[in-house]
């Protein structure tokens, strides 16, 4: 029983086929959740990081 098992989780590990589009799309969709949800924080952090690289730029081009 344990050898089979553990034959079952080694064939498991060394699977190499790769991700099906089922699994691609279900990330996809979870990123694109995830930054919709978060989309008004995102915009703000962006925001204020561009604006401090516009005022370091302003200082070292004058």
């Amino acid at each position: 029983m344990m050898k089979k098992l553990i034959s079952g989780i080694g064939a498991f590990w060394r699977n190499e086929k790769g991700m099906g589009t089922l699994e691609v799309i279900l990330i996809v969709a979870v990123v694109i959740i995830i930054a919709l949800l978060f989309k008004d924080w995102i915009v703000a952090l962006v925001e204020d990081l561009l604006g401090k690289a516009d005022k370091k730029a302003d200082t070292i081009f004058e």
